[in-house]
């Protein structure tokens, strides 16, 4: 998952937005280590939320790679390193939080696009340093030690042929403010899982549209609020991501055919060109027929009955890899133009796009019935 800009002098961050672990004194990190390759490998418990840090170098500083994770370490340290990695250092840069830096040597060059922070199990994280030379391992503790808390067997399950070491480490939705679910449908009887898939983030936005309108801050923003409202409807969600990462499109199919989810939703929003304004409208597509086709036509239903005004682009047919991957009932639905005339100031207008939430979130419970 590429780290991305957060500030002018090159500072750019990755927050994997996992379920937070009770608060606890003890530091998350339980081991790491930097390999001769050039690998730097964390063992964490299950389900911690992680900061990814990269700060270009400067004149007589080399650049810098930083990651933050919950509690508190019990004791700063400093690791003298070898070759581009001149030290290591673990602090506490506030009383609940142990930072693990890699100070490089001046002259290293490491590209912040190559930089990805990328979850192999539930407890276990890796990222490449490419460009980082003649490095000495360095490290503490013991990476490939069994975790303490047993992962559920759904979580690193391979499935159809799918790698689990591709797969996103379980991101579920966390706790957010409550928000009206008057008007859905009843929960069905049973316990129901579905995976909500907002496309594009981080460095991939997605389109562009009017007024600098981007495709993913629209996608992420329903999906959450879909998630929320299916919740509270006592359905369980998984959600290929939760923030702003990029997570490429195996993992996130790998995600839904190894959590034995009853469907898949993925959320978009269309573009054209900016010289055509004129075009505007909804579609939800399907790969094969069958459920998957029922699906498609009960989300588009909802999503037209809240869009007066936009054309009507339909259920259609399609073979983009994530529904065409999924072993579930899978749609991707495009809710809108960010280069419409008539959809854009909609899908810019929070209040729509809690409309658009309710209505995805209605049209899956229909199914579900």
């Amino acid at each position: 998952m590429p780290l991305r800009v957060l500030g002018l002098r090159g500072l750019l961050a990755l927050v994997l937005l996992l379920p937070a672990l009770p608060a606890r004194a003890a530091s998350a990190l339980s081991a790491w280590r930097v390999s001769r390759d050039g690998v730097l490998e964390l063992r964490t418990p299950p389900g911690v939320v992680l900061q990814a840090f990269f700060e270009e170098g400067t004149e007589g500083r080399g650049p810098r790679v930083w990651v933050d994770l919950p509690g508190a370490p019990l004791r700063p340290r400093s690791l003298v390193a070898g070759g581009a990695l001149r030290e290591v250092r673990i602090g506490r840069p506030d009383p609940s939080t142990t930072r693990l830096v890699l100070e490089f040597v001046p002259g290293t060059r490491l590209d912040p696009r190559q930089l990805k922070l990328v979850g192999t199990a539930r407890d276990r994280w890796r990222m490449e340093l490419r460009g980082a030379w003649g490095l000495q391992p360095v490290g503490e503790g013991d990476v490939e030690a069994a975790s303490s808390i047993a992962a559920s067997p759904r979580w690193g399950s391979q499935s159809r042929g799918e790698s689990s070491a591709s797969a996103p480490t379980g991101f579920r939705l966390g706790p957010r403010r409550p928000i009206s679910t008057e008007g859905l449908p009843p929960t069905p009887r049973g316990r129901l899982r579905v995976v909500i898939d907002p496309g594009h983030g981080g460095p991939d936005p997605g389109a562009v549209g009017i007024g600098g309108l981007r495709e993913t801050d629209v996608v992420l923003d329903v999906a959450l609020q879909v998630a929320q409202l299916l919740q509270a409807r006592g359905v369980q969600v998984l959600m290929t991501r939760t923030s702003e990462v990029d997570v490429d499109l195996p993992p996130r199919v790998a995600l839904a055919n190894s959590s034995n989810a009853d469907l898949f939703v993925s959320l978009h929003a269309n573009a054209l060109s900016m010289d055509r304004p004129d075009v505007n409208g909804i579609e939800t597509f399907y790969f094969e027929g069958g459920r998957s086709l029922t699906l498609a036509q009960t989300v588009q239903a909802q999503l037209m009955a809240i869009s007066p005004g936009t054309p009507d682009r339909g259920a259609r047919p399609g073979r983009f890899y994530v529904i065409r991957r999924t072993v579930m009932p899978s749609v991707l639905t495009e809710m809108g133009f960010v280069t419409g005339e008539i959809d854009a100031p909609r899908l810019a207008d929070p209040g729509f796009r809690r409309r658009l939430a309710q209505a995805v979130a209605t049209g899956i419970l229909q199914f579900l019935q």
